[in-house]
């Protein structure tokens, strides 16, 4: 029996979401996205949260958003900034 090997589709293509959750995830998608244009260090965690929102392949509750949360977004996109 042979396996057919299907080809690999884009995470939106696949329903594959992202969660608040996906912190990583998130601040890499914010940085190639925004990383010529924003400074992660100079945005205030409104601003982050509506760019996090407006994200194509981001589908989770606002209500469910924490400043710890956007602690860890923020970092991982200065670390991907730098």
């Amino acid at each position: 029996v042979s396996m057919l090997i299907m080809p690999s589709f884009s995470d939106h293509q696949q329903g594959n979401t992202m969660k608040w959750t996906d912190t990583q995830r998130i601040g890499e998608e914010l940085f190639d996205t925004h990383g010529d244009s924003i400074d992660p260090k100079t945005l205030r965690f409104t601003q982050l949260r509506d760019l996090v929102l407006a994200l194509p392949d981001f589908d989770d509750d606002p209500a469910r958003c924490g400043e710890k949360i956007l602690e860890a977004i923020q970092q991982v996109w200065i670390s991907e900034a730098e």
